[in-house]
């Protein structure tokens, strides 16, 4: 169970890249994010969303005993769930994507309060809950940038 649960952890081994593996992580949730796009279904971009985020409490805890330490780097079903929350319900494109995908990645790096407060809490809830607050108001900010400039990210 611990190997499935590092293989969930770490998105199918995507946090195991040497360099940035939070980076990478955002980038695959983009990958995922371009497959509920494809299916225009508020269902499976909610269930997605939900699966992946009880699957990440799970295999986070697992993954953190097996690494020894809290969030560890390989772990990065987190930032998937994060870029899916960070575009959630907001129709964009290509460039939207990219703006939303470096609003996440300045959010989960500084992780405003609370986000930071939840790092703390407990295994795999700790691990997805800061990512989710970050990409909550990664979410917000890319609304504002939308209504403030309608036209110039699509």
């Amino acid at each position: 169970m611990t190997r499935l649960a590092v293989f969930i952890a770490s998105f199918g081994y995507c946090g195991y890249f040497p360099i940035a593996p939070g980076t990478v992580g955002s980038a695959a949730g983009l990958v995922v994010y371009l497959l509920v796009w494809w299916t225009q279904s508020l269902a499976v971009e909610i269930g997605l969303i939900l699966l992946l985020f009880a699957a990440g409490v799970w295999s986070g805890t697992a993954a953190e005993r097996y690494f020894g330490g809290i969030d560890p780097g390989p772990i990065v079903i987190d930032e998937v769930v994060g870029m899916l929350i960070t575009l959630a319900f907001i129709p964009v494109g290509l460039s939207g994507a990219l703006l939303g995908f470096f609003i996440f990645r300045v959010f989960d790096v500084i992780k405003p309060y609370p986000a930071g407060r939840f790092e703390a809490m407990h295994g795999g809830l700790g691990v997805m809950a800061d990512d989710a607050m970050a990409a909550i108001y990664s979410n917000l900010v890319l609304r504002g940038v939308l209504w403030l400039f309608p036209g110039w990210v699509a």
